[in-house]
């Protein structure tokens, strides 16, 4: 049986896990696709082999399928942290009698086909009974389980369609007749136990051994993450690249916005989104972030892909792709219940739409590659198709930075000026006078039509409200010097679009600014960066500080935050907003510098 909107309330059984809070679940990630995990100690989503393929684990939205590893004791307070600048996890449960940990990661460097997770598990004092459960589900809890069979000693190994499984560390495991695999661990205290799945959708090869997979993660996360040392949140930042490192494919370089799909913005507001997929934008402003603290492989990542995107589909540029960089899928719904207040749905219509500023941005991040010399020559001619493409199109309505209807947006002809004006001075070249006079004509007509007479930006040509999107080009190096709209705007999205220090995107209808959606911690970062370009760096640390409030217990945001009942919103983690925080840490410690 289902629901008029195709959601499943009873055709098959249900989850084991107990939703919680988003603010509760850790992120673990390779590059290539990403799973969360709860305080309880159960995986409830990953999908495998890639970001957007269907989930194994989806307990998370409704789905079937998990990996639980959780002491047997029900009293008891968890816990966990993960190592500085990594995302290799150890989760903690505090008993009466025992404390016991279970270290836990995707396996690093990844593979495309196969996903090693690795959990080690060591009684810290006192002896631990724990309990294990494996139950993979493919295609998001619809295809059969994998039969698993005793391998020899305490390895498992079955297939399951495509899916091919191999569990090391369990001798004592029984199988049910679901598929699911059931275990009792006794650890003696100072013991340690490992366990090591590896799923995938090609023949498995031989079985990972723990201690090396251990280390060759260790050593990857050593790598990926610099120190940071002396920089403004420090260790957030580390994890912020962290995050970034984790979201991004090491084989095309492609970021995906965030890990899930159909985590509710709001709950019962059918506004529950799949992000499993690499939108440019938001991966410039992760390579705009990074090269503003030093040269690494993310910028370098983030140019390549905006390179290969321009030059392959020019003025058809797509604001979102695949990792791959095949089209977005439309977007259709699941029969699944849903995480709590949402509707699971795969997919995003976004993928076709047009969306100017993504030509804005994509100069921009082209522009800050040349000024530190990483622009190779390819760039230059992504550049040049870029420009080409804003000749033709600015004066086009679009659907803008929020995908909302096609309208002719502030904040899409404000981010052609940035990246006009940085390609000309960055990149030069023959095109260097053409794209510093398109800049100027559509600045000009900007003003026209989009000044407020109360002298700041307005949302629209139509829509005179303030809109926080605008901070973005208006805290831009690329920005003309001088510009009074530039203050007034903030100063009238501060006075009109905050609460309580956070900042919400524009207002809907006559409510509370908090009634239809939660606050935009990009946008926090955002004001941030104002801040600092208007010369006011007491307020621009106040909005960085309450705005990094916003991260649930394991360090991570979500595009939203609902101010009054101090919860995370939307998918989790959301790039562009870890990108933003290490963007507004390097102002402000240079600001102070």
């Amino acid at each position: 049986m289902s629901t008029t909107d195709g959601r499943r309330t009873g055709s098959r059984p249900g989850p084991r896990h107990v939703p919680r809070p988003l603010r509760d679940y850790a992120l673990l990630a390779d590059g290539e696709r990403g799973a969360l995990t709860g305080p309880e100690g159960d995986v409830v989503w990953l999908c495998v082999p890639g970001w957007d393929d269907p989930a194994v684990f989806s307990e998370l939205i409704g789905g079937a399928g998990a990996f639980t590893v959780r002491p047997e004791p029900s009293w008891k307070v968890s816990g966990g942290a993960y190592a500085g600048g990594s995302l290799i996890r150890t989760a903690r449960w505090t008993m009466p009698d025992a404390v016991v940990e279970c270290r836990e990661a995707l396996a690093a460097p990844a593979e495309p086909h196969r996903v090693v997770l690795l959990r080690r598990i060591r009684a810290v004092t006192g002896g631990a009974r724990m309990t294990v459960r494996l139950a993979v589900r493919g295609d998001y809890g619809s295809a059969p389980a994998p039969v698993l069979r005793r391998a020899g000693g305490d390895l498992w190994e079955g297939t399951g369609g495509a899916l091919r499984v191999r569990l090391r560390g369990l001798a004592g495991a029984r199988t049910g007749p679901d598929g699911e695999l059931d275990a009792v661990l006794d650890v003696r205290e100072g013991g340690v136990r490992d366990l090591v799945l590896e799923i995938g959708d090609r023949p498995l090869g031989a079985p990972v051994d723990a201690e090396s997979a251990w280390r060759r993660t260790e050593d990857f996360w050593a790598a990926a993450v610099p120190s940071c040392t002396g920089l403004t949140a420090a260790r957030d930042v580390r994890q912020a690249y962290a995050v970034l490192t984790g979201l991004t494919s090491p084989r095309t370089g492609a970021m995906v916005a965030a890990a899930t799909t159909s985590l509710p913005e709001h709950a019962d507001a059918d506004r529950d989104y799949d992000y499993r997929y690499a939108w440019l934008r938001d991966q410039c402003y992760a390579g705009q972030a990074v090269a503003l603290h030093g040269p690494h492989p993310l910028a370098d990542a983030a140019v390549r892909v905006v390179t290969e995107r321009v030059l392959a589909d020019g003025p058809g540029l797509r604001p979102a792709y695949r990792t791959d960089g095949s089209p977005v899928p439309p977007e259709h719904r699941l029969p699944l219940c849903g995480y709590p207040g949402a509707a699971d749905r795969i997919g995003n219509d976004a993928g076709s739409q047009f969306q100017l500023d993504t030509f804005g941005e994509a100069l921009e991040l082209l522009a800050t590659a040349a000024r530190h010399d990483r622009l190779p020559e390819d760039g230059v001619r992504a550049a040049e198709v870029a420009g080409q493409a804003l000749e033709e199109y600015w004066d086009r309505p679009d659907a803008g930075l929020w995908e909302l209807e096609t309208a002719w947006w502030t904040h899409s002809r404000l981010a052609a000026v940035t990246g006009l004006r940085a390609a000309a001075r960055e990149i030069g070249g023959p095109a260097a006078d053409r794209w510093a006079g398109l800049a100027d004509t559509i600045l000009r007509t900007a003003r026209r039509r989009c000044l407020h007479p109360g002298g700041r930006w307005q949302r629209s040509a139509t829509d005179p409200g303030p809109d926080a999107a605008l901070l973005r080009p208006l805290a831009s190096p690329y920005w003309p010097d001088g510009d009074p709209a530039g203050a007034a705007t903030r100063e009238a999205v501060a006075r009109e679009l905050a609460v309580d220090g956070f900042v919400y995107r524009f207002r809907q209808g006559d409510g509370p600014l908090g009634e239809a959606e939660g606050a935009f911690l990009l946008c926090g970062f955002l004001m941030a960066s104002a801040c600092l370009v208007h010369g006011r760096p007491v307020a621009a640390g106040r909005w960085f500080e309450r705005t990094r409030t916003a991260a649930g217990a394991a360090g991570l945001f979500a595009e939203e935050y609902d101010v009054e009942s101090r919860q995370l919103r939307g998918n989790l983690p959301q790039a562009f907003v870890h990108a933003l925080l290490l963007e507004s840490a390097v102002r402000l410690d240079r600001a102070g510098g």
